[in-house]
């Protein structure tokens, strides 16, 4: 790559040499070409003819000064240029190193390592927009490979398991690297096309991500007891059978989420936002729904048996016969 870089070098050193041979030599004569015998015959006067050729000399150097400050003008531009590009090729090669040493930490067996990797990562994507999808890339199979609930597999237990362990404890203190990474995909910068995360089949029991943005996310079959996600956005999320028993999710937006078969059985009051969602064949006996947004939802199969419903918006709401409702419950 070094030959290519010195004949581009040395192709503009000549272009800008002949340039300024031109400006100097060639342009000033053919603008205002020296005075002749010939054009100098109808005048008498010695003087008069040395004053009009020394005028004719005044008009070359004037053009010549104009022509060398435009180029000299030209010239720095060119150099301005240059220098960014200098400096954009230096920041992207820093950025690239950053990067490099960032993913080398995350596979460090020290978690505080491993945690400077995140950070690091976070600080590439606020710093440069054009890594921010490599970065939420990377921080999602980071949550993929080290959080895995396989649903269907021998090693884990049925989905959504009988009973939701309370006794576990909180993600940060059995999986800090995981939920520092959740913690970054949950505070990036808003953007009006959302980059989409695929968290599909992860645990995140007791995690703990308040007003977190993960909106467009797919967490198809993931296992997400006992969250504590209040004023979380999710707006047109993927929750396919993902397992939301006794999550808090206090002023959620779950707007035009995909809720088929999940289980949503939660004691405290949400107030959530599930305009336009699909809640078909989901599970929400017992939940607290006072307060919250249903309007337009889909609740075919849905099984609200033993739900509150005191002030719910079901404006809309579309119903079957396969719908269970709350005992007593008459819709308006």
């Amino acid at each position: 790559m070094r030959q290519p870089a010195g004949w581009l070098v040395t192709l503009s050193i000549g272009t800008a040499l002949v340039l300024l041979l031109l400006c100097v030599l060639v342009f000033p004569r053919l603008l205002h070409p020296p005075l002749s015998a010939r054009a100098l015959q109808g005048v008498a006067s010695v003087e008069k003819r040395v004053e009009l050729q020394q005028a004719q000399a005044r008009l070359q150097d004037d053009v010549r000064a104009t022509l060398l400050q435009g180029v000299g003008g030209l010239l720095l531009v060119a150099g301005v240029i240059a220098t960014w590009r200098q400096l954009q090729v230096s920041r992207e090669g820093q950025i690239t190193e950053r990067f490099t040493r960032a993913i080398d930490h995350l596979g460090s067996t020290r978690t505080h390592v491993r945690l400077g990797g995140i950070y690091a990562l976070e600080r590439i994507a606020n710093d440069s927009p054009a890594d921010r999808r490599t970065v939420t890339e990377v921080l999602a199979a980071l949550v993929r490979s080290q959080s895995r609930w396989m649903v269907g597999t021998p090693d884990v237990p049925e989905h959504p398991s009988p009973e939701v362990d309370e006794q576990l404890p909180w993600l940060e203190h059995r999986a800090i690297d995981v939920h520092t990474a959740m913690l970054v995909l949950g505070r990036r910068p808003p953007s009006p096309d959302p980059l989409p995360l695929f968290l599909g089949r992860v645990d995140l029991r007791y995690a703990h991500l308040p007003n977190a943005r993960l909106p467009s996310t797919s967490m198809r079959h993931a296992n997400l007891a006992r969250v504590w996600m209040p004023g979380v956005d999710l707006d047109h999320s993927d929750l396919t059978d993902a397992d939301l028993r006794q999550a808090n999710l206090q002023r959620a937006r779950l707007t035009n989420a995909n809720l088929h078969n999940a289980h949503l059985q939660a004691t405290d009051r949400w107030r959530v936002d599930l305009q336009g969602a699909d809640l078909r064949g989901a599970t929400l006996q017992g939940a607290d729904l006072r307060g919250a947004t249903l309007r337009a939802a889909d609740l075919r199969g849905a099984n609200l048996h033993g739900a509150l419903l005191e002030g719910t918006d079901l404006t809309d709401v579309h119903a079957d016969a396969t719908t269970v409702w709350p005992d007593g419950f008459e819709r308006r």
